[in-house]
């Protein structure tokens, strides 16, 4: 009877699976995309950062009239970047941008790009500093 009981409790534990990573696996995001920056909150963005394949592009807003609404950075192509890229590179929670390496942590649901050693942000178009 012992060696039955014993023999139950090891397929049991043997049998069981704690490894709830995968049920329900955390989220993965990139960097990838479009991202603006806000020189303070509450204030609309005025630059936006494009990582696209290894490569920066930065973007200027130069229509303040509609105060650079997301309809307006949606409607940049690459030709509107300031000249020169910067190469960058990103793997795990680090953002190497220009050899320069920085730690990143992603919130609102991938819609915010937090600079840890930094502390400032970005935000994906249509996420504002809220993460509404």
């Amino acid at each position: 009877m012992k060696k039955l009981l014993l023999l139950s409790v090891f397929l049991i534990f043997a049998c069981s699976n704690d490894d709830e990573s995968d049920d329900n696996p955390l989220p993965v995001y990139t960097v990838e995309g479009r991202w603006l920056w806000s020189p303070g909150f509450g204030a609309s963005a005025n630059t936006m950062y494009e990582f696209l394949n290894g490569t920066r592009y930065t973007y200027y807003c130069d229509d303040f009239g509609n105060e650079c609404d997301e309809t307006y950075w949606n409607s940049l192509e690459i030709l509107d970047a300031i000249p020169g890229t910067i190469t960058y590179t990103f793997e795990t929670n680090i953002l190497t941008i220009d050899s320069v390496e920085q730690e990143v942590a992603f919130e609102c649901d991938g819609g915010k790009l937090y600079f840890v050693s930094a502390n400032y942000s970005l935000y994906r178009i249509g996420v504002d500093q809220d993460c509404n």
